[in-house]
């Protein structure tokens, strides 16, 4: 089917109570795993492309492989991209077909990532396209977007609901303890952050770096009102674990097909756990 936007698997997300999840996406062998896997599961599922996916793959590879994933299937599938923190790069994603964009202006003064994103929300919702916002420094590392941890700041809920209120945004993505990159020990999350946040804002509200976050706190924050949930490092973990694996049981084996195979299985595995722990399994 066709691309479809962050609002339109969102919405149901939060009616219901459940959280979509949503995939980085840098080659062929990942976008068919994420689509594969969520189309055995009946679950709707986002592919993010980063802006340094973007930069590999390129923005039309990208979005013609996505394209093509899609069609493929009859489940609902939508094209996000991830950290834009450039407008132009925003806009050419708009252009070349994502259905929906993150403009990632949490480094700016508040004033003016309101004023950025609303730009950005003029122009998208004009061509029908959805924008995830995103307010407060979520720390690690992830492509392009680098925050030490003496540097990551917790999202405001006051500074939040004025967010939400002059960009009306489609969601809100949050500091709230999580990080890009593996974790070192356990993240240890603000709930009551959260919380509040949700009740000011009534926004659904994204969480980044979820990779490594202990099952229970996921599901915590998907009962205070998260609704999209980024995975990335996981993937990245399962991609190169299963071309190990097959590399260490034939070391001579020349051929791409059959060494990315087994990375492609690895990841479907991974993502349908995830789709299971989200709650979207069965929504699509």
């Amino acid at each position: 089917m066709n691309l479809v936007t962050l609002k339109e698997v969102l919405e149901p997300a939060k009616q219901k109570g459940y959280a979509v999840g949503a995939f980085n996406a840098n080659n062929m062998e990942i976008v068919q795993a994420i689509v594969e896997a969520a189309a055995e599961e009946r679950a709707p599922v986002i592919l993010q492309a980063s802006q340094g996916a973007i930069r590999y793959a390129g923005l039309k590879h990208i979005v013609s492989l996505v394209q093509t994933a899609a069609a493929g299937v009859d489940i609902p599938v939508v094209l996000h991209l991830d950290h834009g923190t450039d407008f132009d790069q925003v806009m050419r994603c708009i252009r070349h077909g994502f259905s929906s964009v993150m403009y990632d202006g949490s480094a700016l003064p508040l004033e003016e990532n309101i004023a950025t994103t609303c730009r950005v929300i003029e122009v998208a919702r004009a061509v029908g396209v959805t924008v995830e916002g995103e307010l407060g420094k979520i720390g690690g590392t992830e492509d392009d977007i680098s925050v030490e941890e003496r540097d990551a700041l917790l999202t405001d809920p006051e500074e939040a609901r004025l967010f939400v209120q002059k960009t009306d945004v489609d969601a809100l993505a949050v500091a709230i303890g999580t990080a890009h990159g593996p974790y070192k020990g356990e993240p240890k999350l603000d709930f009551e952050r959260l919380e509040r946040i949700r009740e000011l804002t009534g926004t659904p509200i994204v969480m980044h770096g979820a990779s490594g976050v202990p099952e229970g706190s996921i599901k915590k924050g998907i009962e205070l009102g998260v609704r999209k949930i980024n995975i990335d490092t996981e993937l990245r973990q399962a991609f190169t674990s299963g071309i190990k694996t097959f590399m260490e049981k034939d070391p001579d084996n020349i051929d791409p097909r059959k060494i990315l195979a087994p990375a492609k299985e690895a990841m479907k595995k991974v993502i349908k756990e995830k789709l299971h722990l989200f709650g979207c399994a069965g929504k699509a």
